[in-house]
């Protein structure tokens, strides 16, 4: 287990968004990866969930778990009682050998008082009322929540069914293959979060960024997120631009990185 870091972290102007929990230095979607983040003083967590074969929703990004487990199952065929005595810890490193893979509850059951963790849908609708039972059942309160996707059925029936926490929207900025231009508007990603009844949007950081395009997203009512943010340098204009938060594979080294004197 990696040594954890103290927790008196430096403030910072964004909320800075473990992907996947600090999954640089911890396998990514584990129980490891979620308390380093906790332990190293980040304000939040980004996990991926999959509905299992009994409906319970499982803590991996990809639909198979042979990338990180060595084992090739089709996540929605396989009961998470089996999913769960996999080795998900050892690819990244023997040190984690035996780290298996958590359900929703046991992720959502590590939430400081005063952290979050924003929850990936990655499947569609049929996942709400999996998503549901978890949240409800983990007796953690409305801002230590957040739900995001990228398929925006999935952020409408979820933010129906739990009005009372923030939805954001996962998308990005489309461009011609031909020209480079982006053939995605700020506009359209904002009525289309306005449309589904999200709270905001989360967007790939490629994009057309500029001060103008935040003040947009603020003065429709929405909150702004970036992700995935690696380059501090990057980060440190995502900040000047006033984005609500920042979601990176390093949360805790950029936070620090950008705290400290250049």
């Amino acid at each position: 287990m990696l040594p954890a870091e103290p927790d008196d972290a430096p403030a910072s102007p964004v909320e800075w968004i473990a992907h996947r929990g600090e999954s640089f230095d911890a396998p990514e979607n584990t129980l490891a990866a979620f308390n380093l983040a906790w332990a190293r003083g980040v304000p939040a967590i980004e996990l991926d969930v999959h509905l299992t074969a009994d409906d319970r929703l499982v803590c991996i990004h990809d639909a198979s778990t042979e990338r990180t487990t060595g084992v090739d199952l089709a996540v929605k065929d396989t009961p998470l009682d089996r999913l769960r005595s996999l080795d998900a810890g050892s690819w990244k490193d023997p040190k984690f050998a035996g780290e298996p893979l958590p359900s929703l509850e046991d992720a959502l059951a590590t939430i400081p008082d005063g952290s979050r963790c924003f929850i990936e849908v990655k499947v569609g609708p049929e996942a709400v009322p999996a998503l549901v039972r978890a949240v409800r059942s983990s007796g953690k309160t409305p801002d230590q929540l957040a739900v995001i996707a990228f398929n925006p059925d999935t952020i409408a029936e979820a933010k129906q069914a739990l009005p009372e926490i923030p939805m954001y929207w996962l998308s990005g900025f489309r461009r011609d293959d031909q020209t480079g231009a982006h053939t995605t508007t700020i506009d359209e990603l904002i009525a289309q979060a306005r449309s589904i009844h999200a709270d905001g949007l989360d967007l790939n950081y490629r994009g057309p960024f500029d001060a103008d395009l935040v003040r947009k997203v603020k003065d429709a009512g929405l909150r702004l997120y970036v992700w995935t943010v690696d380059d501090p340098e990057i980060a440190r204009r995502f900040v000047s631009l006033g984005v609500d938060g920042i979601t990176s594979n390093r949360a805790s080294w950029m936070r620090d990185q950008l705290s400290s004197p250049r």
